[in-house]
């Protein structure tokens, strides 16, 4: 949750009445306070003194979606991990269907967004990226999946296990592998507020998902050089047969000047797609950690709640 206060009591409510209605258990509610500025946290640790199911992970700022997605999975217990955001719009009634996936013996169930309920230039770009990225992709990434689904406990661990700071949390789910499957689940509105995902952020999603799992754009500027310099050589020869046998220059500055300005426009965007890679890994090779937390919340015992604890982890 990031300033989810308008929302949060809505979804604890519904996520609260559909484990309710699961058999098994114990449950468990992680729920990640990435920063938040307005009464998101104070609203989570009073939920956490009610339901001794619930644990209120808060991070000293604002990290970041995947970062604090990534946080909630290292600190969810459970032997069936169920990834979802706050905003309602993927239903938490869905969770039954995923379970009955994991039953049949699946290790990751993931939502296929169907009917999306958002402006119709989003529903665009994302059908756009979802499918540059899966043709682009070194592994094979699942259309219109987001991180909405269930995963079991060894895929957990195999995903925590992944270093990388720049993460894509759908894309490495799907690089573990194991059997997984995807179901369609509606696309709903979000239930109160605005989102906190802009363009720049979703754009900065998108990047991380191509260059996370794609070299193709490098090799993209190896086969832009090499069709530059067999264009070059075919109009070299071209050049010399004019001189040779017609007795006569070529004519073309027009043409010469907008070459030269098309291949150098080419040139820097490559020179800014190596930019791009050379940056992550200068990203990676500083090892920051990729979250800090503030403080843990939980019940202090279950059945019976009694008072909040509050802990300031040791990291």
């Amino acid at each position: 949750m990031y300033n989810e206060e308008l929302g949060a009591g809505e979804f604890l409510r519904q996520v609260g009445g559909v484990l309710d209605s699961l058999d098994g258990g114990p449950h468990e509610i992680v729920i990640v306070d990435d920063g938040s500025s307005d009464g998101t946290l104070a609203l989570l640790h009073t939920a956490a003194a009610q339901d001794p199911r619930l644990v209120v992970v808060s991070l000293s700022r604002n990290f970041g979606h995947q970062a604090a997605l990534s946080a909630a999975l290292d600190h969810a217990s459970g032997d069936v991990v169920i990834v979802m955001d706050s905003d309602l719009q993927d239903s938490p009634d869905a969770i039954p269907a995923f379970l009955d996936h994991y039953a049949q013996g699946y290790d990751v169930v993931y939502a296929q967004r169907i009917r999306r309920k958002e402006p119709w230039y989003l529903r665009f770009s994302y059908f756009v990226f979802y499918r540059l990225a899966m043709r682009l992709s070194n592994v094979r990434l699942p259309v219109d999946a987001g991180d909405f689904g269930l995963m079991s406990r060894r895929v957990v661990d195999e995903v925590r296990r992944a270093p990388e700071r720049q993460r894509y949390l759908r894309g490495l789910r799907s690089w573990v592998g194991f059997r997984q499957i995807g179901i369609n689940v509606e696309r709903g509105a979000r239930h109160a507020g605005d989102s906190k995902y802009g363009p720049l952020k979703l754009l900065r999603l998108a990047f991380d998902g191509i260059f996370a799992f794609s070299i193709v754009p490098l090799r993209a500027a190896a086969f832009a050089g090499l069709l530059a310099m067999m264009t070059a050589m075919v109009f070299s020869i071209y050049a010399v047969y004019v001189r040779l046998a017609l007795h006569r220059s070529p004519a073309g500055f027009t043409a010469i000047i907008l070459i030269v300005t098309f291949l150098s426009g080419v040139n820097l965007f490559f020179l800014g797609v190596i930019g791009e890679y050379v940056g992550r890994v200068y990203e990676e090779v500083k090892n920051r950690p990729l979250y800090i937390v503030s403080s843990i919340a939980r019940s202090a015992a279950a059945p019976d709640p009694g008072p909040l604890r509050v802990i300031a982890p040791h990291r």
